[in-house]
């Protein structure tokens, strides 16, 4: 079992990890002024030039791995659920990597997840 929470965090700090440094490396990059193919591109170029983003890549790739693993270790209806931590890290990532606001409402939601996840993991 240890093996599975092992992989189990691979899950959540890979994927929250990845989603965090790309979303960094996409608010310093910015957004296309228009949707035409010259500037697309360069918005492309640009956001492929972030070390960020780059830096996020790889863990959601490790993310993804694991999650192949624990689907072949365990059932869908633990592991699902079990990977919903993210939203609990990915919220405190967003507050204290990403300097975001975190309204009380999500804070309360950040709790039902974690009451959710329990209830999977008794059962």
């Amino acid at each position: 079992m240890m093996h599975v929470g092992l992989f189990l965090s691979f899950l959540i700090f890979g994927s929250t990890g990845g989603e965090i440094a790309i979303t960094r490396g996409m608010k310093a990059t910015g957004e296309p002024e228009r949707l035409r193919p010259k500037e697309l591109l360069r918005f492309l170029g640009k956001a492929l030039s972030n070390g960020w983003f780059w830096a996020g890549v790889p863990l959601m790739a490790l993310s993804f791995y694991a999650l192949l693993v624990l689907l072949s270790w365990e059932p869908i209806s633990f592991v699902i659920p079990a990977s919903a931590l993210s939203y609990v890290v990915g919220t405190i990532g967003a507050k204290y990597v990403l300097g975001e606001e975190v309204s009380a409402a999500r804070w309360v939601g950040v709790v039902l997840v974690c009451a959710g996840v329990a209830l999977v993991a008794l059962g």
